[in-house]
């Protein structure tokens, strides 16, 4: 997965605005305590980052 794509999705769960406060501001426990831009800083995976998303989320497995 490609950080565009990663974006793309969070867009599309959250909406674009809210997307970008979301993953300055919630920390999610699957990445450490980070936030999902806290993980992209420090080099975590995309595809990580998503899984971690999808499950704070609670998506529906078609979306992961």
């Amino acid at each position: 997965m490609k950080e565009t794509e990663l974006w793309a999705r969070l867009d599309t769960q959250l909406g674009r605005g809210y997307s970008r406060v979301w993953s300055a501001e919630h920390s999610l426990a699957e990445l450490g305590g980070r936030t999902v831009d806290q993980a992209i800083d420090d080099g975590i995976s995309f595809k990580v980052i998503w899984r971690a998303v999808w499950g704070a989320l609670e998506l529906p497995a078609s979306e992961r």
